[in-house]
């Protein structure tokens, strides 16, 4: 009888390999197959040995590689195989991961599953910003959105930026004109302060910053790629974050 193999649902965090915890890093360095994301930092994939097998299952924007359903079943049948598999993500498995579903039909296949967590791209991107996420005198609460679903104009944010809140939103650079004008027309003023984290914790991370009025023309005009975050709050203008980005920058 053949031996089921473990599925490992990995963080891969922001994408300083720096960044990925003790045991993600072991299990990449040990891996015989690893199912990843196109998030994951071509320098974290370069951890792997010679010998590993690697499958991207990369999703873009109405293109996909493999839909969710297939790599369910791909992690499934690799694991009934007797291997184990490394399904590696960008930032943290259950922050807009789906490592939820993944692990859930795994579960429903008797497949072991293990979790390991990795840091979250808002927490990521955030530190290597220097942009606090909650501040004493500017945000006592945080709130994770994502930017690219369905009936995107429906989805109810109401309270969830504005005076000592932060929003950060996943996945919003194609949808940019939409949250503008989806949160301005809830009330959010149009001269709040945003700033948009793409490459964070790479040495190709931009951080740009504008009004939300702006938010568009600033995604058009720097033409932001994805992986890209959008950080909504006072905490963006914070005077710190500047002096933040410098010594970041002096310390790389």
């Amino acid at each position: 009888m053949t031996h089921t193999g473990t599925v490992y649902l990995v963080g891969a965090g922001p994408g300083d390999p720096e960044l990925l915890t003790l045991r993600a890093a072991r299990l990449i360095e040990s891996a015989s197959l690893i199912v990843h994301d196109g998030l994951v930092d071509p320098a974290i994939l370069a951890l792997a040995s010679a010998d590993a097998r690697l499958i991207s299952v990369a999703k873009k924007r109405s293109k996909h590689t493999l839909p969710q359903d297939q790599i369910n079943a791909l992690l499934v049948r690799e694991a009934r195989a007797g291997r184990d598999v490394i399904r590696l993500k960008g930032g943290d498995p259950f922050v807009f991961g789906r490592g939820g579903e993944e692990m859930e039909d795994c579960h429903a296949a008797r497949v072991p599953v293990q979790i390991v967590p990795g840091i979250s791209a808002a927490n990521g991107a955030a530190a290597a910003s220097g942009i606090p996420l909650t501040h004493r005198d500017s945000a006592s609460i945080v709130s994770f959105v994502a930017g690219q679903c369905k009936g995107l104009k429906d989805q109810n944010w109401a309270g969830l930026a504005g005076k000592n809140r932060t929003l950060v939103i996943y996945m919003g650079v194609k949808t940019a004109p939409q949250i503008a004008e989806k949160l301005m027309e809830d009330g959010l003023a149009p001269d709040m302060p945003v700033a948009i984290i793409e490459n964070a914790a790479r040495p190709e991370m931009r951080v740009l910053r504008g009004p939300l009025a702006a938010l568009p023309q600033l995604v058009e005009q720097q033409q932001v790629i994805s992986p890209a975050l959008i950080v909504i709050g006072d905490v963006t203008a914070r005077e710190n974050t500047a002096v933040a980005q410098m010594a970041l920058e002096a310390a790389a």
